[in-house]
């Protein structure tokens, strides 16, 4: 997808109502710099209207990634609970975890934000 489809798919004249306050984009590389965008997909989704986007910096695998991303989602479920921090627990679960403990499998993931 080019950095002009994602930007007319998210323009914020589309979400007027319901501005998009998360995109997760959990395939391979949403988040890897090219020459369209500095964070890939995620950092043009940010800068095409989205509040943010979980994106990833690599390859990543599929269960795996279904694993942490449904922790994602519990964290961010309580109440006070960042996006961020949501992220960071669900990685630091993934950490401890015997079969998934290794970066590869939950270092890719990347919260962009707009600070604006």
């Amino acid at each position: 997808m080019s950095f002009e489809t994602l930007a007319g798919f998210i323009a914020p004249s589309r979400f007027v109502e319901r501005p998009i306050d998360l995109l997760v984009l959990s395939a391979c590389e949403t988040a890897a710099s090219d020459d369209q965008s500095a964070l890939g997909l995620a950092g043009a989704a940010v800068r095409s209207g989205a509040s943010s986007a979980l994106g990833t910096l690599w390859p990543i695998s599929d269960a795996e990634t279904s694993t942490l991303i449904s922790s994602f989602y519990e964290q961010l479920g309580a109440a006070g609970t960042t996006k961020a921090e949501a992220l960071r627990r669900a990685q630091v679960a993934a950490l401890h975890d015997p079969k998934r403990g290794h970066p590869f499998y939950w270092s890719a993931f990347l919260m962009v934000s707009s600070w604006l």
